[in-house]
């Protein structure tokens, strides 16, 4: 079977400036990357800085935890630069209190909605 020829875009050249990239914008940061993704916060320093030799299994769960391919985290495919990207750390948060019970939920939603009806 004949090799496919991948083409690496110019963003494509760094793994290490495209996962930090990655990471910041799904609103991580390193320890909670680390956390999330089951490694520690040296590795992501690491594979972000002086490696780009990146452990074969680790790429799924990286790529899963960012919300990208792994087409994109290699640079292969190109990625959407929109700038009014869902902020991550903001939905997890919300996942969090979606958990609690509604008595729980109760003066945080209050609380939302009186900071919503301030600022509009």
């Amino acid at each position: 079977m004949p090799k496919r020829a991948v083409e690496v875009t110019e963003e494509g050249k760094n793994f290490g400036r495209r996962l930090a990239k990655f990471r910041h914008t799904a609103g991580y940061s390193q320890r909670e990357f680390a956390k999330e993704v089951g490694i520690s916060q040296r590795m992501v320093v690491y594979y972000e800085k002086q490696t780009e030799r990146i452990p074969v299994d680790l790429l799924p769960r990286l790529a899963k935890t960012l919300g990208v391919s792994t087409d994109q985290l290699f640079g292969v495919e190109k990625t959407k630069d929109d700038s009014r990207m869902r902020d991550n750390r903001l939905w997890r948060r919300f996942a969090q209190v979606e958990k609690l019970s509604p008595g729980e939920r109760k003066p945080i939603i209050q609380l939302l909605d009186a900071f919503l009806k301030k600022s509009t």
